[in-house]
């Protein structure tokens, strides 16, 4: 039974073995089909458990089934005759898989809802009474955070009640780090009520932060900058970006920007017409 198996992966090798792949190292690989089939067969044959009870059971028990199955070469040729079969299978294959990671997204949001929503220090902008709380996770020296900022602002304003949640989230090196702490910190401040537009002076600036860019950008909002220099050397403020370092990681976060809304994760660049839906979808689950 195994070997028919392979076999089958084996003859889709075939149809491909005309083609090369690139490695990591950028070195073409030629397909050996007669590899791949024999590599199947053998982990299938020591990995039983990876074919269906079912399907197992069926074919024992039809032993005539696996006889008569197609051979190689008949995979290959019907393949190669219908080859828009392998385009709908790997589309049907992508759809799952998709399926799939939206579900993982949404036990991983539940999982972790306290931290995302709630955890008591990331700055809320928006309607803080929004019926819909959209999270960021962004970096000030981000190019495509700097865009998007501009895109969130618009569908934020336009929409009305969005409960927007900030999560600094420095990866992009030391200025990114130093900017998020002075972001954090200068929430310290007049009850936070300078934090946005920190918040926005920090995302339009033209270029790579460092402590002169932050320190200015600071004085031109009013902040008390010997304040600032102090609260962003609290170890709380530290903790804080810590905190969300880790919540990222559980959520399969490693880029900027990435954006949470209802049970679905979106990492990257997303659009105000994107985010729209995005909004309109959360509404209609509830």
């Amino acid at each position: 039974m195994y070997g028919q198996i392979g076999a089958g992966l084996g003859a889709i090798a075939l149809v491909i073995s005309g083609y090369t792949f690139m490695t990591t190292v950028n070195k073409p690989v030629r397909v050996n089909p007669a590899t791949v089939q024999a590599a199947f067969t053998d982990h299938l044959t020591q990995n039983p458990a990876l074919v269906s009870s079912a399907v197992s059971n069926y074919m024992n028990a039809r032993p005539g089934v696996a006889a008569a199955a197609p051979t190689g070469e008949a995979i290959r040729e019907y393949l190669l005759t219908n080859p828009g079969v392998i385009v709908e299978a790997i589309n049907a294959y992508e759809a799952q898989q998709q399926l799939a990671a939206a579900a993982a997204d949404g036990d991983l949001i539940t999982t972790n809802a306290k931290e995302i929503f709630e955890d008591g220090f990331s700055i809320v902008r928006g309607n803080p009474d929004g019926d819909i709380t959209l999270v960021e996770f962004a970096d000030y020296n981000c190019g495509f955070c700097k865009r998007a900022h501009t895109e969130v602002e618009n569908f934020v304003e336009a929409d009305g009640n969005i409960r927007l949640v900030i999560k600094e989230f420095p990866i992009l090196g030391d200025g990114s780090v130093l900017a998020a702490r002075a972001a954090l910190a200068s929430a310290r401040q007049e009850d936070g009520a300078k934090y946005p537009e920190f918040n926005d002076a920090l995302m339009i600036h033209r270029g790579a932060h460092n402590e002169a860019s932050v320190i200015r950008i600071a004085e031109q909002v009013g902040l008390d900058v010997a304040k600032l220099r102090v609260d962003m050397e609290d170890d709380a403020i530290k903790d804080q970006i810590n905190r969300t370092y880790a919540l990222a990681q559980k959520l399969r976060i490693n880029g900027t920007p990435a954006f949470i809304m209802g049970d679905q994760v979106v990492r990257g660049f997303v659009p105000a017409d994107q985010l729209e839906l995005l909004a309109n979808s959360a509404r209609e689950e509830g």
